[in-house]
């Protein structure tokens, strides 16, 4: 790579124990699905796609050493830094941004901040995010809403309802500028803010205007009993669509 290149930088946060799981021991990314790890098949699109340069993870700090031998196992290679997790999901993406900092080395840089409980994404996914990022300085993905939303007050009174076309579901990947992202969330921790849903909402919080772009329906965060399940009939689905020759696995 030369030094005046653009790095792009997957920052994938693990830092969660999956109690709504009900998984006991094991935190949900390390769960298996078809043999393999949930954070593996995240892992795998950032390793297959070749616009990425490198990934950094923040994962529960007891849990390293075993993630160490996965990425091992399975052949991860881009993973340049595994950082520990922070006391929320905020805190565990800044010590990911952190990561990615060191990494990129004074290189400007477009981070793909991804959940690591959430592998039903694409590499076509990841370029998109790239481009996205490039010529609008943001991407968030957004999933297409199927039903009616609603806006209620605390009494459970219909406020709004808005228009079903327009509304989206913010997921993950969201990609922005390393700079820009970086510091936001410093001028967030600076206020006392260490606790926001997410990095759009962060972001628009501090006035950056957001572009979205449709991801996969599938793009689910694995977070439930049911998710886990559902991850495996699509799984299944595409590996049968391979075998009967319905259709061809996308990357």
């Amino acid at each position: 790579m030369q030094k005046n290149e653009i790095m792009n930088i997957g920052v994938i946060f693990a830092g969660g124990v999956g109690s709504r799981m009900h998984s006991k021991e094991t935190p949900k990314q390390f769960l298996k699905v078809h043999d393999k790890p949930i954070i593996i098949h995240t892992l795998e699109h950032f390793e297959k796609n070749p616009q990425i340069d490198a990934v950094v993870i923040a994962c529960i700090s007891d849990w390293i050493p075993h993630l160490e031998k996965l990425l091992y196992q399975y052949r991860i290679e881009k993973v340049k830094k595994i950082v520990g997790g922070g006391e929320s999901g905020q805190l565990s993406i800044y010590n990911g941004l952190c990561a990615a900092e060191e990494v990129s080395a004074g290189q400007k840089a477009i981070v793909l901040i991804h959940d690591g409980v959430r592998p039903l994404i694409s590499s076509k996914l990841l370029s998109e995010n790239i481009r996205c990022v490039m010529e609008k300085g943001s991407a968030i993905t957004a999933g297409i809403v199927k039903e009616t939303i609603v806006v209620v007050d605390a009494n459970g009174q219909v406020e709004q309802v808005p228009s079903r076309e327009k509304s989206r579901v913010a997921k993950a990947p969201q990609s922005f500028w390393l700079s820009d992202i970086l510091g936001v969330h410093r001028q967030a921790m600076k206020s006392g803010i260490t606790n926001s849903i997410d990095s759009c909402s962060l972001m628009q919080q501090y006035g950056y205007p957001l572009f979205m772009l449709d991801g996969p329906y599938e793009n689910i965060k694995i977070t439930t009993p049911d998710d886990f399940y559902t991850m495996r009939a699509i799984l299944d689905a595409k590996e049968n669509a391979q075998i009967y020759g319905y259709g061809e696995e996308t990357n």
